[in-house]
């Protein structure tokens, strides 16, 4: 394609960022789909973005106006908060609750250890402060708030150079009347001060929840506000005047405004971007059951597709560790209570490195040498062995190259880490030691599904296994194999699967409020109303930004729970007014996804059940759809032939021919098979068969008997 033409087309682009690479995928007007993969830039993550669109432009020859919209999926809040790098924090709270923070939800992850130590509060103590007021749970004014009182908090509270300050009252989920107050405040005596308002940020019940859900976004708002400002000036000062959105946790867009104003829905934006990718393509393939398997350099995710759907959750802990025992087990990281894609995440990626504990076992991560100085083979610095290095050793992955060319391997020093520090150490033969590392992160990565299946009440086997990530195909059958599941799918663009996600995904806003009674005595009038104003709220924030009529949809549901119970589960309200009949049904459905999700629900019909919060969330459909035909798609070839691959003691090594994914048939070929595409590879042991469907995705199937 000429240049000028090229320049003539319009160009969406997704941009992931990584711990180890930053992927870029490109969608132009006429359908053709482009990707980039270049290392990721900690030190400053816009400035890998700006590096891979400049190569873009320069491989496929257009310039910068001609991309008019960029999707971003960041960990910058997720990083700031596990880095503990976020802005200097006050807290603004009721007289007597100043310690909420610390009281948390008085749960341990670790039951039995009683040296465990929670985190340390995003706001340390001397930053909180108390203001003498009082609101009921009805929302009635008891002891009210004084200006002139309220003034003085803030003179004292903010005088230490803070950055941004969090405002959580009592109850003003139920009124936010002393809120406001705080509110017009700051705005009238400390300009420029960044702030967060509970009863703007979360309007629910439950204290803590929304103490610590008001912290964590007035804490990254600073740092998420400058990352997307520079970015911005970043991308204009290139000739780059698009649109910028931002995915959010929950699978939906929201603009770079609204990313600033609330950061705590982007927190895990990157991974709920192959969940939406993997739920498009269950719908395209007729498949209703698909575990989403994302295998990165630094951590490997699992999430649910059931029956055509994501999974959602309403809360998740950032930076928990995932409990041996059950992902029930929490308390290990920070609460944030807001619509979640229900992520399970273990530190098990390709760059996780492998090391001795003091009685010689060995371990994989939870450390990784992410992007810098990453796996010894990549020849960046690293010294210490990773899985990728155990991987190509075995001969798994490429030992001469990757990225078709762009990235050289050095196999000998791969092997001589191992050799050194792993296998030398513990007498062990160099390949049995190789491919032990290789189970021991399948088993890390076990964990991570059974998190979002079996523990649900979820069967694996029920499910097939969509792969992706650079080094999710690497794992993908043997670990399929461990937990039954006979079928595993590798889409197109496997490594960079999460940036095609985000071009699947539509704009969301997600609104709730709380209605705390006994379903068999709502109000239906009230309720009708609540619903029917977050509808109408929900419908203006699409219209504004240019969604209504067909391209406006709403969906509505309703937290529910058993009487006694701290937890709830959504459900979703059928269209139409809601009757006596729809909160029968409701009732209905929740005790069969109780059943399903705990393995009980209630017997008896006096058992009550409470409703708890009414969601509604307004998305902003795209006018044209996202294609992956394979005549489409701009790939780079990839050589073929074959190597030596060790698959294990039991069947040792055995010459696997090596092809790249066009070479593959509709007829199935059984393997031992490696397909090496630019950015990633997949591994077809020998009990395994594959091939290429219609839509160009390889599906490997388990053989029988196997």
């Amino acid at each position: 394609m000429t240049d000028s033409l090229s320049n003539r087309l319009a160009y969406r682009v997704g941009v992931d960022i990584g711990g180890t690479f930053t992927d870029i995928v490109l969608q132009r007007s006429d359908g053709a789909m482009m990707t980039k993969k270049i290392s990721s830039t900690p030190d400053d993550y816009s400035r890998a973005i700006i590096q891979g669109l400049r190569e873009c432009m320069a491989e496929f020859g257009f310039r910068g106006a001609a991309i008019q919209e960029i999707i971003h999926g960041t960990t910058v809040a997720t990083n700031a908060i596990l880095e503990q790098k976020g802005a200097r924090t006050a807290l603004i709270t009721t007289r007597g609750f100043r310690d909420v923070l610390e009281l948390r939800r008085l749960r341990t992850p670790e039951l039995y250890n009683p040296f465990w130590d929670k985190p340390k509060p995003l706001v340390p103590r001397r930053l909180r402060a108390e203001v003498d007021e009082r609101m009921n749970a009805a929302g009635e004014i008891v002891r009210p708030l004084d200006r002139a009182a309220a003034k003085m908090v803030l003179d004292r509270a903010l005088g230490a150079g803070v950055e941004s300050v969090a405002v959580c009252l009592i109850n003003s989920y139920a009124n936010p009347a002393h809120e406001q107050i705080l509110k017009t405040l700051l705005v009238e005596h400390f300009p420029g001060l960044h702030y967060s308002i509970s009863s703007e940020v979360l309007p629910e019940i439950k204290e803590y929840e929304r103490t610590s859900t008001t912290v964590i976004n007035a804490y990254i708002m600073p740092v998420v506000e400058a990352y997307l400002q520079s970015l911005i000036s970043s991308l204009r000062a290139n000739g780059i005047d698009a649109t910028v959105l931002i995915m959010q946790s929950n699978g939906g867009m929201t603009t770079a405004r609204g990313a600033m104003e609330k950061p705590m829905h982007i927190i895990e934006s990157g991974p709920a971007a192959g969940v939406i990718a993997t739920a498009q393509f269950a719908r395209r393939l007729g498949m209703r059951n698909l575990i989403a398997f994302d295998m990165g350099g630094t951590t490997a995710k699992a999430s649910l597709v059931e029956d055509g759907q994501v999974t959602q959750t309403p809360e998740a802990e950032v930076g928990a560790q995932l409990s041996s025992i059950s992902r029930l087990m929490k308390g290990s990281g920070y609460l944030l209570r807001s619509p979640f894609i229900d992520v399970a995440e273990v530190g098990a990626g390709g760059g996780s490195i492998v090391w001795l504990d003091k009685g010689n076992l060995i371990h994989v991560g939870p450390h990784s040498a992410g992007a810098a100085p990453g796996p010894v083979c990549y020849e960046q610095g690293g010294t210490e062995p990773t899985l990728t290095d155990a991987n190509v050793v075995l001969g798994f992955i490429n030992p001469r190259q990757l990225l078709a060319g762009a990235m050289q391997i050095n196999r000998q020093a791969a092997v001589a880490a191992f050799e050194q520090k792993i296998a030398g150490p513990l007498g062990m033969q160099l390949y049995a030691c190789a491919y032990g590392v290789h189970l021991i992160g399948n088993s890390n990565m076990t964990r991570a599904i059974r998190a979002v299946s079996t523990e649900r009440g979820r069967d694996p086997r029920e499910f097939a296994l969509c792969a992706f990530g650079g080094s999710g195909p690497v794992h993908a059958a043997t670990l399929a194999a461990t937990l039954d599941i006979r079928k595993v799918i590798v889409p197109p663009f496997p490594g960079l699967f999460s940036a095609v996600g985000l071009l699947f995904a539509e704009v969301e806003h997600h609104l709730y409020r709380t209605y705390f009674c006994k379903t068999r005595q709502v109000d239906l009038e009230r309720l009708n109303g609540i619903v029917a104003g977050l509808e109408r709220e929900a419908s203006a924030m699409l219209a504004q930004e240019g969604y209504a009529g067909s391209r406006a949809s709403l969906e509505r549901k309703v937290d529910l729970r058993y009487a006694g119970q701290s937890y709830e589960l959504s459900i979703d309200i059928p269209a139409g007014p809601i009757d006596s009949q729809t909160i029968a049904g409701l009732e209905e459905a929740f005790g069969r996804e109780h059943e399903k999700t705990y393995g009980h629900r209630a017997t008896g019909a006096d058992e009550a059940v409470e409703l708890v919060n009414i969601r509604v969330v307004g998305r902003g459909l795209h006018e044209r759809q996202v294609t992956l035909s394979g005549d489409k798609i701009v790939s780079r070839p990839t050589p073929a032939g074959s190597r030596q691959v060790y698959f294990g003691p039991a069947i040792g090594f055995l010459e696997t021919p090596v092809m790249d994914r066009p070479a593959l048939s509709t007829t199935p070929t059984r393997g031992p098979l490696i397909v090496e595409e630019y950015d990633a590879t997949t591994v077809v042991p020998p009990d395994w068969q594959a091939s290429l469907d219609g839509a160009g995705n390889i599906i490997l199937d388990l053989l029988a008997g196997a």
